[in-house]
């Protein structure tokens, strides 16, 4: 049996918790000795960890896992679990505990299910990285170390989603052109502000413009390019209705028109008035 260096180490967050939708408690890692066991036992926080040598079993209140280097497995607060280390290939993990009101839900879109805890990761994974610029920053006792820990979090849980996307999300044509579509939305949502183009959405979401233009107006009925406008244009009676200091040029370049005059033609097209008009109509009849 080969021998091996028992260490452990563990740094707590220096912020404490109170109540925030997500707080990261602590980080740590571990050689751990031959056969070393833990639970079974129940943990009312989050718990996980990244193995990044030897072997190890995993084992919850529904399976149980043969892990190795390079497989993630995540603790659910309230559930029953066991985890032991391999006799002749003892494990080496590093492990972060966290908790909050928004735990669950980001645990859940990153795919991490308690009927499925575990997924194996490729080599050269960040996410032994992440977790060691996690520690590093709580030894550090800044007050900044919590939100940095908060973005390695956030890094870890979309890497998890990465992984598991693929079949905790069936990847059959038509939910990948529903995702597809969402994406669109979500991308236009967001960048409606600025000058984009539907040819910038296309590069960068890596797919061509004909494609993406067929998909969406299957799914929606309408085109992207009538879909970015209409929604350029709903956000613009909002900010006639709502911002009356504003001009007719500043509420355009708001949502990503820089083009005044083009503007007032398609709200005219879209709303059956000018953006002036349209305003004046909305003082004088504060309920429309």
């Amino acid at each position: 049996m080969q021998a091996h260096s028992y260490s452990y180490a563990v740094a707590s967050n220096p912020v404490f918790y109170e109540n925030s939708p997500l707080h990261v408690l602590f980080a740590g890692e571990s050689q751990t000795k031959s056969g070393h066991a833990v639970g079974p036992k129940i943990y009312d926080y989050y718990l996980l960890h990244f193995v990044e040598s030897g072997k190890g079993i995993f084992r919850t209140e529904q399976h149980t896992y043969q892990l190795k280097k390079n497989d993630f497995f995540l603790i659910h607060p309230g559930q029953l679990v066991s985890y032991t280390s391999d006799e002749e290939e003892p494990w080496r993990y590093r492990w972060s505990a966290f908790t909050g009101h928004h735990t669950e839900q980001v645990v859940q879109e990153a795919g991490l299910r308690v009927h499925q805890p575990v997924f194996h990761a490729a080599d050269q994974s960040p996410i032994p990285g992440y977790l060691e610029q996690m520690q590093l920053a709580f030894y550090s006792r800044k007050s900044s170390s919590h939100l940095s820990a908060l973005g390695y979090l956030y890094l870890i849980m979309g890497e998890a989603s990465n992984y598991l996307s693929d079949w905790t999300d069936p990847s059959g044509a038509d939910s990948q052109i529903r995702r597809t579509v969402k994406q669109m939305v979500q991308y236009m949502s967001t960048q409606y502000a600025h000058p984009v183009s539907i040819e910038q959405m296309s590069e960068g979401l890596g797919y061509n413009r004909a494609y993406l233009s067929r998909i969406f107006k299957k799914e929606t009925g309408i085109s992207p390019v009538t879909y970015l406008l209409k929604l350029r244009i709903d956000k613009s009676r909002q900010l006639l209705r709502e911002r009356p200091e504003l001009s007719v040029e500043q509420v355009a370049a708001s949502v990503g028109l820089t083009d005044a005059l083009y503007f007032s033609r398609q709200f005219k097209r879209f709303c059956g008035q000018s953006p002036t008009e349209y305003r004046s109509k909305v003082k004088q009849y504060p309920q429309s």
